[in-house]
């Protein structure tokens, strides 16, 4: 069961399959990029892929086998959350889902996942804040802030001046996501965000990296 009322630690780290994809042992790679993130500090780690088998479509094997092992690896101190998949998140013991606006509803997966799960959802302007805040998500995300090549046709940019009146909008707790690095996360921060949520600025030295954002925004 999570804690009430639920709270973000200031870094959210995104595990995406698709930056090893190309490995020759692409679970090993997500694994031990995984565990570097704990080593570093990580308490909070969200688990995506979009990879996709020859004939377009979603690798459920893969994704299960990935999920379980993650849950095996980091254990219990550190809370995982599914992007997308409910289904995955239970078969996985995962703590939680992360939602966007093409996916499950927000309350069709509190019907599935129970009151004891984490649910994220995420939104691009203010009126989806909106909407979200009178949800029963656990936090909502808003982005992205900032350019990012993390995601294949990323919605526009929504910029530091929307957050902060998205952070006016919601009591609930607020994560930025989208091009977020260690040279500006602090102002991300200061604009209105409990958490940042970050992809790429990980993936070269995941545990060091992840020391370095945390003494930034502590």
């Amino acid at each position: 069961m999570k804690l009430e009322p639920f709270r973000l630690p200031r870094l959210y780290a995104i595990v995406d399959a698709g930056s090893f994809a190309g490995d020759k042992d692409c679970t090993r790679s997500v694994i031990r990029f995984a565990s570097e993130l704990v080593r570093g500090g990580i308490r909070l780690l969200q688990y995506r892929n979009k990879s996709r088998s020859p004939g377009g479509f979603e690798d459920p094997r893969q994704m299960l086998s990935q999920a379980r092992e993650l849950r095996r690896t980091v254990g219990k101190d550190v809370q995982l959350i599914m992007n997308d998949r409910a289904d995955v998140c239970i078969a996985a013991g995962f703590d939680g889902v992360h939602l966007g606006q093409d996916d499950l509803s927000v309350e069709g997966a509190r019907q599935i996942l129970g009151p004891g799960k984490i649910i994220g959802y995420s939104t691009h302007n203010l009126e989806q804040i909106q909407a979200a805040n009178e949800g029963s998500a656990d936090y909502i995300a808003l982005g992205p802030i900032f350019t990012t090549r993390s995601k294949f046709k990323a919605d526009p940019v929504v910029g530091l001046e929307m957050l902060g009146r998205a952070r006016r909008l919601t009591h609930k707790p607020l994560v930025a996501i989208g091009g977020i690095t260690r040279k500006n996360c602090a102002s991300v921060i200061q604009a209105g965000a409990d958490a940042v949520a970050v992809i790429s600025d990980l993936l070269g030295s995941p545990r060091k990296t992840a020391e370095e954002f945390l003494r930034i925004l502590e």
